[in-house]
């Protein structure tokens, strides 16, 4: 954990309050200053909030044509494929569900890694996979000639799987890569909620990034959107089309603009199945294929739209109806305490890039249409300093810039940050600290860090059980 002079806050609050743009409304008091503190001399984290909530069921106001859409799309997204659909020949897991199971479909790791059963009888589970961890993927920072490389390099292959009876091929060289500082991690984000979140109109977006701009600059505050450029379909990187200057949104760097490309990159990347957005195959080994690519397409032969709809529009239509995670209203702490949290979360500055609501604009679909968005997020990126980066670029989002994750749904997080290094939330907080203007290096959350950290224990408290409550 990372310190700053006590005497810089202390004139940097004074400047602002001067100056009249930005008042802090905290009072710096003794341990014992709120209800919260009595018997206990340390805040913690509460942990995971218990139950599903409001979590994995279609959002309000679907009509009955559009809910099978989301039905069959939950059918899809909890499938488990194999090598005759065009699992592979490497792939992370065999199904979405796998990953985002945690408090139900549609959400995050679960607290059971299913990677640790899934590596077979040839594959060797990594170093960094464990039972109690955190679904990860894999990316390596840099190419053997040393240019920029930051693509997934996929866990497991399909050698020695049923079906796969020529295939030979070996696993990357993890244990090497990790020696050589080269190796950086991804777990998989919820998506709940995330069809309203594709609904909010760019022009919402820029009008938040240009609100506030008086607190935002005595924070240091300087997010910015991610719009889509061209990239390599390989690497992970944006894969939509360079002359659509759009505003990216989805994904640890936001960046992915649409939930059809989200899904179809994930079922190519995650899983290496192809389909009428990706297709190529990421491993051409000829004796590794197994299914006619592009293995995912529009079946011409069905009945019906339903029946005939691709996996990944089943995906896509999936999260777009998914409903956001409903918080609670007194879990836990009971409902001063959350509210009080509520407000020291504005007071501290997190609302700054964690905007409490967003709205969706003009929609096909009346259940998203001019709808709150209560993510949290201003869906920007920003500069996260030196201990959050990662060497990985992604689109116009660098190697220290991360989108702000919405906050919806954290109270059933398990795992934190984009490499799920942390169960805890008051590290993932301190975590958000590191650098400094002097070596230009600076996180745009270090100011607010700076004020979470000189909050009485008892106000800490307040404001983790408002997280919680999420």
């Amino acid at each position: 954990m990372k310190g700053k002079e006590k005497s810089g806050v202390l004139v940097l609050l004074s400047l602002l309050a001067t100056i009249g743009f930005f008042v802090i409304d905290i009072q710096f008091a003794s341990p014992v200053d709120t209800k919260a503190d009595a018997g206990r001399t340390r805040a913690r984290d509460p942990g995971v909030r218990a139950g599903t909530g409001y979590a994995g069921g279609p959002v309000a106001g679907l009509s009955d044509k559009e809910l099978p859409f989301f039905e069959l799309g939950l059918e899809d997204f909890n499938e488990v494929e194999d090598v005759a659909d065009g699992l592979g020949p490497r792939m992370n897991l065999d199904g979405c569900g796998g990953c985002h199971a945690q408090p139900a479909v549609g959400g995050s790791s679960p607290a059971a890694n299913p990677q640790v059963a899934f590596a077979g009888s040839t594959d060797r589970v990594p170093s960094f996979i464990a039972k109690n961890g955190p679904i990860r993927e894999a990316r390596f920072v840099m190419n053997p000639d040393g240019t920029p490389d930051g693509g997934v390099h996929a866990l497991f292959t399909i050698t020695g799987r049923a079906g796969a009876t020529r295939c030979n091929i070996d696993q990357p060289d993890f244990e090497r890569e990790l020696r050589n500082r080269n190796v950086i991690f991804r777990i998989p984000s919820p998506v709940f909620g995330a069809g309203l979140i594709e609904q909010i109109p760019d022009s919402a977006i820029l009008a938040n990034q240009a609100a506030n701009s008086p607190r935002k600059r005595d924070l240091g505050i300087r997010g910015r959107v991610n719009f889509a450029v061209a990239g390599r379909t390989i690497s992970g990187q944006t894969n939509n089309n360079g002359n659509d200057g759009t505003v990216a949104r989805f994904g640890w760097k936001a960046q992915n603009v649409s939930l059809l490309l989200f899904s179809g990159e994930a079922y190519n990347v995650e899983m290496g199945i192809t389909s009428e957005l990706f297709q190529n195959e990421r491993d051409q080994t000829p004796e590794c294929q197994y299914a006619t690519v592009p293995n995912d397409t529009q079946n011409f032969e069905a009945h019906d739209a339903l029946t005939g709809t691709t996996a990944i529009q089943n995906f896509a239509n999936f999260q777009r109806f998914l409903a956001p995670p409903k918080p609670s209203d007194d879990t836990p702490g009971g409902a001063p305490s959350i509210s009080r949290g509520k407000k020291l979360f504005n007071d501290v500055g997190c609302t700054a890039c964690h905007t409490p609501m967003l709205r969706t604009g003009i929609s096909s679909v009346a259940a998203l249409y001019d709808q709150p968005v209560n993510l949290f997020s201003d869906l920007m990126i920003h500069d996260m300093g030196p201990d959050l980066a990662d060497g990985v670029s992604q689109g116009q989002a660098g190697p220290r810039d991360f989108r702000t994750a919405p906050l919806w749904g954290l109270g059933q997080r398990i795992f934190f940050l984009h490499d799920g290094r942390t169960r805890d939330l008051l590290v993932a907080i301190q975590e958000h600290k590191s650098g400094s203007s002097r070596s230009r290096d600076a996180s745009e959350a270090n100011t607010v860090v700076d004020n979470f950290n000189r909050l009485s224990e008892g106000q800490k408290q307040d404001f983790l059980n408002f997280l919680r409550s999420l």
